[in-house]
């Protein structure tokens, strides 16, 4: 049984295709991309096995050339909004319970937590406005 080029080009492609699912990987997916115009070189235009190969090195090169950079900007990039913690980071709270470097009570965000203050020698009294610098487990670091 004699198969074509063009359709090992085309399983080629569906390997890489299932490899890029299973690894997450984007410049598998370019392989993928390259494989399939290999096929079409072949299949469509009848292209010898020198075009095939250059077609997929070059279709294969350029989506990486293309995908990896924006891929690498896509992942450095921060989230746009902050959830959880890291969203009341820099918020505004106010002192219920005197707040020292050994601890004290504040109200951010409509809810009572424990805090202390990131300079040991400062003290805020209450009713004092202070602005959460950090979160360390349950409790507050202000200033």
């Amino acid at each position: 049984m004699d198969i074509d080029a063009w359709l090992w080009w085309l399983i080629g492609a569906t390997v890489l295709g299932i490899a890029l699912v299973v690894t997450a990987m984007p410049e598998l997916g370019m392989l993928a991309v390259g494989a399939v115009a290999a096929a079409v070189t072949t299949g469509v235009l009848g292209g010898g096995a020198v075009a095939q190969v250059v077609v997929f090195a070059a279709v294969s090169t350029a989506g990486i050339a293309v995908v990896r950079p924006i891929a690498n900007r896509h992942r450095a990039q921060r989230p746009r909004f902050a959830s959880g913690v890291d969203a009341l980071k820099g918020r505004q709270a106010v002192v219920l319970e005197r707040v020292d470097a050994s601890g004290g009570r504040i109200k951010l965000a409509g809810e009572v937590w424990s805090a202390r203050a990131l300079d040991t020698g400062r003290t805020y009294e209450v009713g004092q406005e202070v602005d959460v610098v950090d979160i360390e487990g349950a409790t507050a670091v202000v200033m």
